[in-house]
């Protein structure tokens, strides 16, 4: 087990340069799996799910190596339509083989994902998207079985604007015959990178970044290319929410403003100064947070929920009183009563929480119960009287490349220790 022992009162100042966004690169990996030819990518993460997922491919056939700067996947060889459940069960993003493997196999076999408890997050829009396509699935001792072999084009219409749901649905359309449009997609920036990267090697996908996206199957062998993840949004808006805590000022560089914009205008409300470059932003903290008025959480473009529990942590030292209300999973508040054990002072009800500020948070021990909520509470313990240690870091390591050295890069101090 992995803690990160932070010490608080120190302001935050220099810059970053963002990484490579997780939510884009595994979908990405998965879909190496499509590809007849060598592949390259550029600015893909160094991470335990980024880990996960390229056991996965191996398992299955594929070869990978990183090499100056670039991760090298070769899935021509890939042999296995079936899924390694021990690993499957550690990462949701797994279910993204799903599409890739009925579009190179016309067969799947896997387990139902694991991943963050954040709430219920079921993978039947996934499926039924996919049975529409025309895979016959069925479930047998916990496995489910999906074979392709009659796959078609289709209209879909999504119940909910799922990402995965919708990027799987891609990967399966690309080699099915025929035309697929899915209504009601999801619009996230990492959908269109997907969209990027598939069309670079030779699919035909259309729409990413709108309610309607289009594929056209073929059966064309692919071409072999090197594509460059977009910067991860959320990492990017985790260490802004860390300066605006702690004070002082930051420059983020190798980001998308574009994709913030939800993010960097809640900052702003808080009292923040923030300006943006072509790929850069910086943020300069007020002496005192002000409220945000409401938070609700939304599919993109609306605040995303992976930046919920952050700025739950950032409200909880504004002056006046904050409502963050969570619309996309119930269960996504469990940093709430670690961060009560700092000092913080908040009612909740259901998916809304109601926050009154305080001027300061106390150091304790705490313990991150997830991804997101684990870099909450380590932020939160920058602005906190005393020390805080965050136990089970490891999560944290799930989606920032090193939050500890990227924090202390910038002024902060926080270490690691391992047990």
């Amino acid at each position: 087990m992995a803690r990160f022992i932070v010490t608080g009162g120190r302001p935050l100042h220099g810059s970053l340069r963002v990484s490579g966004a997780k939510n884009a690169a595994l979908p990405i990996l998965a879909a190496c799996l499509l590809s007849d030819a060598p592949v390259a990518l550029a600015e893909c993460p160094e991470l335990k799910d980024v880990g996960n997922m390229l056991s996965i491919l191996s398992d299955l056939g594929a070869a990978y190596e990183r090499e100056g700067g670039l991760l090298h996947i070769d899935a021509s060889k890939a042999d296995s339509f079936v899924m390694p459940s021990r690993i499957s069960k550690e990462l949701r993003s797994s279910i993204f083989t799903l599409g890739p493997l009925l579009g190179r196999f016309q067969r799947a076999v896997c387990t139902y994902p694991g991943g963050c408890e954040i709430g219920h997050r079921p993978i039947d829009l996934h499926l039924k998207g996919l049975s529409m396509l025309g895979v016959e699935i069925t479930e047998e001792h916990g496995q489910i079985l999906c074979d392709g072999r009659n796959m078609h084009g289709a209209e879909i219409h999504l119940d909910y604007p799922s990402v995965g749901a919708t990027e799987n649905i891609i990967m399966g359309a690309v080699r099915a015959d025929g035309e697929t449009i899915i209504h009601n997609a999801a619009r996230e920036p990492e959908i269109v990178d997907l969209q990027r990267f598939l069309c670079s090697m030779g699919f035909f996908v259309s729409g990413a970044g709108t309610s309607d996206v289009r594929i056209t199957g073929t059966k064309a062998p692919t071409k072999s290319v090197v594509h460059s993840v977009i910067p991860d949004r959320i990492v990017a808006g985790t260490m802004l929410c860390a300066a605006a805590i702690a004070g002082g000022e930051v420059t983020l560089n190798n980001v998308r403003p574009e994709h913030m914009a939800s993010v960097l205008s809640k900052l702003r409300e808080a009292g923040a100064i923030v300006l943006c470059g072509e790929h850069s932003v910086y943020l300069r903290a007020p002496d005192r947070l002000r409220e945000v008025k409401i938070i609700e959480t939304l599919p993109y473009p609306g605040f995303p929920t992976d930046m919920q529990a952050q700025f739950f942590a950032l409200c909880t030292v504004a002056e006046g009183t904050s409502v963050v209300v969570e619309n996309v999973f119930e269960g996504r508040f469990k940093h709430a009563a670690e961060l009560a054990r700092m000092g913080a002072m908040f009612t909740q009800k259901d998916r809304t929480a109601v926050i009154r500020g305080v001027k300061r948070l106390t150091g304790t021990q705490v313990y991150a119960r997830d991804l997101r909520g684990g870099a909450a509470l380590t932020i939160a313990g920058l602005v906190a009287l005393g020390e805080t240690t965050v136990m089970n870091a490891e999560l944290i390591d799930r989606g920032y490349e090193g939050m500890e050295r990227m924090l202390t890069a910038i002024g902060a101090r926080i270490r690691r220790e391992e047990d």
